[in-house]
């Protein structure tokens, strides 16, 4: 019976299904009386746990008020994708569009059924320029972009949006903008150091 369960639950689930999943994020946070979602002020709320940390004053307040209950969420997700990736994977390889796998391949990267090239998201691809530009200075931008928008795109898209906050669209709109950028301008020139 669970094998039926798992079968039936494994792979993508369909737009029709996960689109609503989410789009129930926002009534159930006002439901349950949490005004703010967002996963980029987790790191402040880890850093606020620790009483050394307390002395900036950055991080002295109260966290489990602030921040305990989106910590459960970013449990949630280390486990939902520990469940999702492991217990629940696919093991049918990778299936990638032709278009998408040429486009990769003209930038020379090849399709080796994970999700993410290794040849720019592994150990050894990070002592590599490619890898440490993507990894190590593309993650300290969006650090940086997320502290600087005042929030990620879960915070901005799902609940800024849903409150029709003008500073989140704007920043909604700068993601999108930027991912084409950094998509079609700068990975292809940082394929080609």
């Amino acid at each position: 019976m669970m094998d039926m369960l798992f079968e039936a639950i494994r792979g993508p689930w369909p737009w029709y299904v996960a689109g609503p999943l989410v789009g129930l994020t926002v009534p159930l946070l006002l439901f349950f009386g949490n005004k703010r979602f967002g996963l980029s002020s987790n790191l402040r709320h880890m850093c606020a746990v620790v009483p050394a940390a307390r002395r900036n004053a950055f991080f002295a307040y109260d966290w489990r008020r602030e921040g305990g209950w989106n910590l459960l969420v970013f449990l949630g997700i280390a486990v939902g994708g520990f469940v999702g990736g492991v217990l629940l994977a696919n093991p049918a390889p990778l299936v990638v569009a032709e278009p998408t796998t040429a486009a990769l391949a003209a930038a020379g990267l090849t399709v080796d059924g994970a999700l993410a090239p290794a040849a720019l998201f592994s150990w050894s691809s990070l002592f590599t320029l490619p890898g440490f530009v993507v990894m190590v200075l593309g993650g300290f931008l969006i650090g940086f972009g997320a502290r600087w928008a005042g929030g990620c795109t879960s915070g901005h898209a799902i609940m800024g949006l849903s409150e029709l906050q003008w500073p989140s669209l704007l920043a909604v709109v700068g993601f999108f903008v930027g991912g084409l950028l950094a998509t079609h301008l700068v990975l292809p020139l940082v394929l080609g150091l």
